[in-house]
């Protein structure tokens, strides 16, 4: 599996822009998966087209809430993408393409050992099995990273945190966590970074994250 961050408040690459949002595109054998699009379509395809994603090789797309800097991008690639499924909050509405829209409230499994933990607080996670563990994509944390972590762990174990993170203060919560990225409204980045600079991952447009599936997503 590979994650590839393409859209975020900073950049590691000079080529790429930066921008305030939040996106990142999922590589598994079985599936791709664009999870939040950004604040700017624009910014969000230019980003993938120098990053060598194709839009088309997207087979779903996980909103993880409605705001502005993780669905400005939207319909700028679902005007590329018609066929890919998009799953969204239960809450959310007003999406008008010829896309199937999923909503979710609940955690379900949405493919082989791929998991959402359905709408918390007008918020869902993803999280996706490894072979170490789940590794958990969050939006902006707005329901709480414990939790979050907690609605997942009905998966399995945690193994990795790739996301932002928001101003959440019981940093201890990561203390299981192998790999920690976080991203976009982390406002304790350095702090997190102090803690665990061993596990510690920048983020930031460009960024890309490899791990291995478990035995049966090979």
């Amino acid at each position: 599996m590979k994650i590839s961050i393409v859209y975020d408040n900073t950049t590691s690459r000079a080529d790429l822009t930066a921008d305030w949002g939040w996106s990142c595109f999922i590589e598994t054998e079985k599936r791709n998966i664009l999870f939040d699009t950004g604040g700017n379509g624009k910014i969000l395809l230019d980003n993938m087209k120098k990053m060598d994603i194709d839009p088309l090789s997207v087979d779903d797309v996980v909103i993880s809430h409605p705001d502005f800097d993780h669905i400005g991008g939207l319909s700028a690639f679902l005007n590329i993408n018609p066929g890919a499924d998009v799953h969204v909050p239960f809450s959310f509405r007003g999406i008008r393409y010829p896309n199937k829209v999923h909503y979710h409230n609940k955690p379900v499994e949405i493919h082989k050992g791929v998991f959402l933990t359905g709408e918390m607080g007008r918020e869902q996670s993803l999280a996706l099995s490894t072979c170490n563990g789940l590794v958990l994509i969050i939006g902006c944390g707005h329901p709480g990273i414990k939790n979050i972590i907690d609605k997942i762990s009905r998966f399995g174990e945690l193994y990795a945190v790739v996301g932002g993170l928001h101003d959440f203060h019981n940093l201890n919560v990561l203390d299981n966590a192998a790999l920690i990225c976080s991203t976009h409204c982390t406002k304790h980045k350095e702090q997190i970074k102090k803690i665990y600079p061993e596990r510690y991952i920048e983020g930031g447009v460009g960024t890309v994250i490899k791990l291995t599936l478990t035995g049966d997503e090979k």
